[in-house]
């Protein structure tokens, strides 16, 4: 008798391929610092601060030529990490920060929000009850940013916060333009939400605060 193949079971060489690279890739990848906890109460009660360019942003990374927009430093909760492997904008940012300042800040209105990251974006939600804050004023007080280490003190620096830190940072909010046209700008207002509304860095201090 014929024995019969169950097609079924045969995965392509390539899907192979793939599920070996994926896996590889989750192998090597470092895991995110634990995430650590605080008990209620504000820990970054100003907002971030921008003003008029101070010092000297580099003219250019790369390919990309940089415009610094304002100078930008913050003292803020670290309410979540994405990173970033593939694509133009990890070679320039392998990171974004969702921060939090203000009541933002504090584990009592935190604890009542779902907050993710995907897409080069922030997310959150609230139950039933509603949100802990006013709507307004948790896009006033939060936002997702785009890191742009300086150089490689800044980067390990980077590779090192976890969610929940409270962290300081300095730098300059900026455009960047690539040689073939590419661009991508920085938000420059706290007030702004959805596509566009991401703060692009350029980190050239990035330290645990207290």
């Amino acid at each position: 008798m014929d024995r019969q193949r169950n097609r079924g079971q045969v995965l392509p060489r390539w899907l192979w391929m793939v599920l070996g690279l994926a896996l590889l890739g989750w192998w090597l990848s470092p895991g995110q610092p634990d995430a650590l906890a605080h008990a209620p109460g504000v820990l970054a009660p100003q907002a971030p601060s921008q003003g008029p360019v101070r010092g000297d942003p580099p003219a250019r990374i790369d390919d990309f030529r940089i415009e610094a927009l304002h100078s930008f430093e913050l003292e803020a909760r670290v309410l979540g990490r994405e990173d970033y492997r593939f694509g133009t904008e990890a070679d320039l940012s392998p990171t974004d920060l969702a921060l939090g300042w203000g009541r933002m800040s504090d584990s009592a209105v935190l604890e009542r929000l779902d907050i993710s990251q995907g897409g080069r974006f922030y997310h959150y939600r609230w139950g039933g009850d509603g949100p802990p804050i006013p709507a307004n004023e948790i896009v006033r007080s939060s936002a997702n940013m785009h890191m742009i280490p300086a150089d490689a003190a800044v980067a390990a620096a980077l590779r090192r916060i976890a969610p929940g830190q409270v962290v300081r940072l300095e730098g300059w909010l900026v455009r960047v333009v690539r040689d073939d046209g590419w661009h991508w700008s920085s938000s420059t207002t706290r007030e702004d939400s959805g596509a566009g509304a991401c703060e692009l860095v350029l980190v050239t201090a990035l330290w645990p605060s207290g």
